[in-house]
């Protein structure tokens, strides 16, 4: 059996509710591994329980998942780096005179023009979704603190640029594993069909739209509403009893006594950790394609592009980017040697917290897999089958399992392989269906509390992660539901 049918659905339903109702984290996808596992087990408590413990210690045992969980804890490295050194001050002296310029033109813009700096940051960082997200929340946390801008607001818009920026611009490791999926189902020309179904990849461009429509009329609604209103009249950029998920050594680390702030410092170690990303997929892809004497230069690059490994690029890239900026400070003297180790500890240690989610994120993804849980979601869907309705169909069923299973990686694994055979079988659009199995897949990942992007932006924000979920839901829900409006129209209009 390929799946263990309804009962692979209870681990991650019971992971999201319990997340909803207790806004403990940690203990819901604990409670989630630890229900697949039992139901893996038979129904026996003992083993189950032995063999959640045994899970957790097996998410090593994929070198991918270890690489990301080592790339979430270094970047507190790099966010204690340019913090403490002064660049993060720096960065922020320079936005604040772009702001007194724009103020002495036109009053009370300061915040717009902020947040859609914020958003054209995330845009041009489409290299990796984790940096994408880590970079935006991070830089700029203390600038939307001082303008009173709700931690909730700004892990919405770190959230919603880093995955639609990653699939539209695929340049990168998405691209890369894209493409791989594509190739499998036995297409000679796997870019050229990534670049067809573009243009009906609605779910991303609208959420990257929505976000600049909310900042540009400043008319928020749902909980966003309310979190806005206590931010600027109440002056909390968190509601009372919030927990930022992230350490407050982090959050509140100030620039060193007597030295000079200078946006350098922050954008010379950002620009190359972002920099570095292409280069390492092309350095890790490079031997991996066959006969790459005989490509054009240009065929060169995206063919290793597409063999080259996402995991090892991001560890590549912060890994370099500290040695970078830890050569930087110290050759300006603002750290000894001693001082950058004990930096690097201490940024690390502030961490900890979310490499332990993405530890537990992984495996509640594996047992997912193990339960069953894509396969029997769309096995489900084969009896709604028609050619008009196969990419609605398809773009429902593929944000379902990604909400589930919190990953859109594993989410486009599942539907390409179903949703190109069926689009085949039923003479249906293919380009609008592959279009719908991705955007699906960020759509579901974008509204999942145990998804690993959702759990990095609140991080990389400092904001209580049940309040970012709750906050940017509604947001995601209108987004979703004109996709789905469009899918239906075109599933009829170009069958």
């Amino acid at each position: 059996m390929d799946h263990y049918s309804f009962w692979s659905l209870f681990p991650p339903l019971l992971a999201i509710i319990l997340a909803i109702k207790t806004r403990q984290v940690f203990v819901s996808l604990l409670f989630g591994i630890w229900l697949g596992w039992v139901i893996l087990s038979g129904g026996n408590l003992l083993n189950g329980s032995t063999a959640t413990i045994q899970a957790l210690v097996d998410v090593f045992k994929d070198p991918g998942n270890t690489r990301t969980i080592m790339f979430s804890s270094l970047v507190g490295a790099l966010i204690a780096f340019i913090q403490r050194s002064g660049g993060v001050e720096g960065f922020v002296n320079r936005i604040y005179k772009i702001l007194e310029k724009i103020e002495k033109k036109k009053s009370g813009r300061s915040r717009v023009i902020v947040q859609l700096i914020a958003w054209l940051t995330g845009t041009l960082i489409f290299v990796e979704s984790s940096i994408n997200a880590l970079t935006v929340g991070s830089v700029f946390r203390p600038i939307f603190d001082k303008l009173k801008i709700p931690r909730e607001k700004l892990a919405y818009i770190a959230d919603s640029i880093s995955a639609p920026t990653c699939i539209l611009i695929p340049l990168n490791a998405w691209g890369a594993y894209i493409m791989g999926l594509i190739a499998a189902q036995g297409f000679d020309n796997p870019f050229e069909i990534l670049v067809g179904a573009f243009p009906f990849n609605f779910y991303p461009m609208l959420a990257m739209a929505m976000v600049v429509g909310v900042i540009v009329t400043q008319k928020d609604f749902g909980p966003m509403k309310k979190a806005e209103l206590r931010a600027k009249n109440e002056g909390k950029v968190i509601r009372d009893g919030a927990t930022p998920l992230i350490s407050s050594d982090v959050v509140s680390m100030e620039k060193k006594e007597g030295v000079k702030a200078r946006a350098r410092n922050m954008i010379i170690p950002i620009g190359v950790m972002v920099g570095m990303m292409p280069l390492m997929l092309v350095f890790t892809g490079w031997d991996q394609v066959e006969n790459i004497s005989q490509l054009h230069w240009y065929q060169q690059i995206l063919s290793a592009i597409g063999k080259g490994s996402g995991s090892t690029s991001v560890l590549y890239s912060v890994l370099t980017s500290i040695f970078v900026g830890s050569a930087l400070y110290m050759s300006q003297k603002i750290f000894s040697f001693q001082e950058t180790i004990d930096l690097i500890f201490k940024g690390v240690g502030g961490l900890i917290p979310l490499a332990l989610l993405m530890m537990l994120a992984f495996a509640i993804g594996n047992v997912c897999r193990s339960l069953g849980t894509g396969v029997y979601v769309a096995e489900l869907s084969k009896e709604w089958l028609s050619p008009n309705f196969v990419p609605v169909i398809v773009y429902i069923v593929a944000s379902f399992i990604a909400f589930s299973t919190g990953t859109s990686w594993g989410t486009f694994a599942i539907m390409i392989a179903i949703g190109v055979p069926m689009a085949q079988a039923l003479d249906a659009n293919l380009y609008l269906t592959i279009a719908a199995a991705l955007g699906g897949g960020v759509f579901g990942d974008h509204c999942s509390p145990i998804s690993d992007t959702t759990i990095i932006s609140s991080m990389a924000s400092a904001s209580d992660h049940i309040d970012h979920v709750k906050t940017q839901l509604p947001y995601a829900l209108t987004a979703g539901g004109v996709t789905v409006v469009l899918y239906l129209i075109l599933g009829y209009v170009m069958h």
